[in-house]
C-alpha cells in the first residue's frame, strides 16, 4: 500500500463576530488520508488576497477519532458525514476516482455525493461592481429644471354613497411634474359641518402596483421604497373620464384645468378631454300617499295630519265667506225609505253659502215616535261616487225640486224651498241648468197661487175683510222687532203638504211656540180667530202677512 492516499472534499464552517458584512464563512479543504501508515492531513487551498492563514491546516499525522485513544481508519471516512478533529467539524462531500474504487472493492457502501457549500462573501465578491449611471431622460436635476412649479390640475369626486351614510364629495389633485408626486386637496362649501381640513392627502409618491410579498407591507408605519413597488403613478394615468384608486379611495376625474389640456396635447398627443357632467339629477318628487279616509270629520282636516307634525286647519277662502257671511239657502226634503214610517217625515236642508256645509234639522211631529231636532250638524257631503284622494262636495246647483240628495247613504227628495232660493237662482242663473230654475218658479208660483184666490173668495163672501187689513196693519205698527216673514212661512210649509195654505189648529200653535210667536197677545188672538177656517184649520197665509217688515 505504498503511496496510496485517499483524497475526500470537505468544507467546515467559521464564525466571523466581528463583521457587518458576513456573518460566518465557509472554508474549503482537502482531507488525505495515507493507507501506509494511517495518517491523515487537512490542507486548504490557497486563495490569493484572502487575508486568512492557508494552506496546510493539520500536518500528516495519525488523528485521534474519540477519548478512549481511537484513531481514524479508512473504514470510518464516507460521503455525506461529518467528522471531527480537534473540535472543528468537517463535513465530507465527495472523494476522487481512486477513493471510490478502493472503497468499493473494499465493500464498503458509500453515500451519494453532495454539493459543495460556497461561501456568500466571496460569492458576492466574484459578481462585477455596480455601476451607477443615469440615463440623461430620467435625469432629476434636469426634470426638476424643466417642470419646475408646473402642475397638472385635475377636478375629481369621491362617489360613497354606498355605503351609510355616504355622500358624493369633490376633490382637486395637483400632480407636480418636477418629482411625480400627488396631492389631494378637500373642496369645502359654506355650511356644509366639515372641519376646513385643506389636505386629504399631502404631497407624496403613489404607488400603483405593489411586489406581492408587499401586500401586507405597514405602509402606516414605513415609507415605502421603490423595493416594495413594481410602478408608480404618472402623468400618463391621469386622465378625464378615468378612475383611479389612491390609499384605498376611487377617484373618478371629471374635469381638468387648460394647463393640464394643453400638456396632454403636446405631450401625449390626447386633445379631446372633455367636461363630464357628474351633477346628479334630482329624483322625481315621491307622491306622498295619504292612509285611507276613517270616515271622522272632513278629508281635508285629516289629510293635514299626514303634511306637518302639528296639524293645521286648512285653508279657508276668506273673501268668499264675506260675500256669503249669513246666506242661507233652505229645502224641504222627504226621506226615501222602504220603512213606512219615514214617509211622512219631513226634513230641512240648510245650504251655508259661506263655507259650503249642510245640516239637515228635522221638525218634531207630536206623537209620531221618532225624537226630531237637528239631524245632521254642519259638514260638507260628499257625492257619491267621487273618490276620497278628490272628494267632490254638493254645491249649490245640486239642489233644486225632484233633486235627489244622498248623505252618508241615506237618499232625501227635494220637495220645495224658499223664496231666497229662488231669488240665488235668479241672480246666479249660470250655475244651474234652466229646467232647475224652471222647477223652482213652477214650485213658488203653485205654491203663491191659492192666496189670491182665497182673498178674493174671502172679498166676496166676508164682508168684514176690511176688518182683517186693519188688523193687520194695526199689528205691523205694534211690533217693534218682528220675526223674519219667511222663515215663518217657511215653517208652516213644512206641515203644508199639499201646499193648499192651512195647517192644523194643534200644528199651528206648536210652530208659533217654537218661533216664539207673541200668541197671547190680544191682537194676535183676534188675528187668528179671524184667519180661522172651520174648526181645526187656519190661513197661515194671512197670518204670516202681519209680520212683514
Amino acid at each position: 500500500m505504498t503511496w496510496r492516499v485517499l483524497k475526500f472534499d470537505a468544507y467546515f464552517q467559521e464564525d466571523v463576530p466581528m463583521s457587518t458584512e458576513e456573518h460566518y464563512r465557509i472554508r474549503q479543504v482537502k482531507i488525505y488520508y495515507y493507507l501506509e501508515d494511517d495518517s491523515m492531513s487537512v490542507i486548504e487551498p490557497v486563495v490569493e488576497n484572502s487575508g486568512i492563514p492557508q494552506g496546510k491546516l493539520i500536518k500528516r499525522q495519525r488523528l485521534a477519532k474519540n477519548d478512549r485513544g481511537d484513531h481514524y481508519h479508512w473504514k470510518d471516512l464516507n460521503r455525506g458525514i461529518d467528522i471531527t478533529i480537534y473540535g472543528k467539524t468537517f463535513r465530507v462531500v465527495d472523494c476522487d476516482r481512486f477513493t471510490q474504487v478502493f472503497l468499493e472493492s473494499q465493500g464498503i457502501e458509500l453515500n451519494p455525493p453532495e454539493k459543495m457549500a460556497l461561501d456568500p462573501y466571496t460569492e458576492l465578491r466574484k459578481q462585477p461592481l455596480r455601476k451607477y449611471v443615469t440615463p440623461s431622460d430620467f435625469d432629476q436635476l434636469k426634470q426638476f429644471l424643466t417642470f419646475d412649479k408646473q402642475v397638472l390640475r385635475f377636478y375629481a369626486i369621491w362617489d360613497d354613497t354606498d355605503s351609510m351614510f355616504g355622500e358624493c364629495r369633490t376633490y382637486i389633485i395637483h400632480y407636480y411634474l418636477m418629482d411625480d408626486t400627488v396631492e389631494i386637496r378637500e373642496v369645502h362649501e359654506r355650511n356644509n359641518g366639515r372641519d376646513p381640513f385643506p389636505l386629504l392627502m399631502s404631497r407624496q409618491r403613489v404607488p400603483k402596483v405593489l411586489v406581492k410579498n408587499a401586500e401586507n407591507f405597514p405602509q402606516c408605519v414605513l415609507e415605502i421604497s421603490d423595493q416594495e413597488v413594481l410602478e408608480w403613478y404618472t402623468a400618463k394615468d391621469f386622465l378625464v373620464g378615468k378612475s383611479l384608486t389612491i390609499l384605498g379611495r376611487t377617484f373618478f376625474i371629471y374635469d381638468c384645468d387648460p394647463f393640464t389640456r394643453q400638456y396632454y396635447k403636446e405631450k401625449f398627443g390626447i386633445s379631446d378631454l372633455p367636461r363630464i357632467d357628474v351633477s346628479k339629477k334630482e329624483p322625481a318628487p315621491v307622491k306622498q300617499e295619504l292612509p285611507p279616509y276613517n270616515g271622522y270629520g272632513l278629508v281635508e282636516d285629516s289629510a293635514q295630519n299626514c303634511f306637518a307634525l302639528i296639524p293645521k286647519a286648512p285653508r279657508k277662502d276668506v273673501i268668499k265667506m264675506l260675500l256669503n257671511d249669513n246666506k242661507v239657502l233652505r229645502y224641504l226634503a222627504a226621506l226615501e225609505s222602504p220603512i213606512p214610517e219615514d214617509k211622512d217625515r219631513r226634513f230641512v236642508f240648510s245650504y251655508f253659502l259661506a263655507t259650503d256645509m249642510i245640516s239637515i234639522f228635522e221638525p218634531p211631529v207630536r206623537n209620531s215616535g221618532i225624537i226630531g231636532g237637528k239631524y245632521l250638524g254642519r259638514t260638507k257631503v260628499i257625492k257619491p261616487y267621487s273618490s276620497v284622494e278628490n272628494p267632490v262636495y254638493y254645491s249649490p246647483s245640486d239642489f233644486f225640486i225632484g233633486a235627489v240628495i244622498e248623505v252618508f247613504g241615506h237618499r232625501f227628495v227635494i220637495l220645495d224651498t224658499d223664496d231666497y232660493v229662488l231669488k240665488y237662482m235668479e241672480s246666479n242663473a249660470a250655475q244651474y241648468s234652466p229646467e232647475a230654475l224652471l222647477s223652482v218658479q213652477n214650485r213658488v208660483r203653485k205654491r203663491e197661487g191659492p192666496a189670491p184666490e182665497l182673498e178674493n173668495k174671502q172679498t166676496e163672501v166676508d164682508p168684514g175683510v176690511q176688518e182683517l187689513e186693519v188688523l193687520i196693519d194695526t199689528i205691523q205698527k205694534q211690533l217693534k222687532d218682528p220675526p223674519c216673514k219667511d222663515n215663518i212661512r217657511e215653517a208652516f210649509q213644512i206641515y203644508d203638504k199639499e201646499a193648499s195654505g192651512y195647517v192644523d189648529k194643534e200644528m199651528f200653535f206648536k210652530v208659533c211656540d217654537s218661533l216664539n210667536l207673541p200668541v197671547d197677545d190680544s191682537l194676535i188672538k183676534e188675528l187668528i180667530r179671524m184667519c180661522s177656517h172651520g174648526e181645526d184649520k187656519i190661513d197661515y197665509y194671512n197670518f204670516v202677512r202681519a209680520f212683514s217688515n
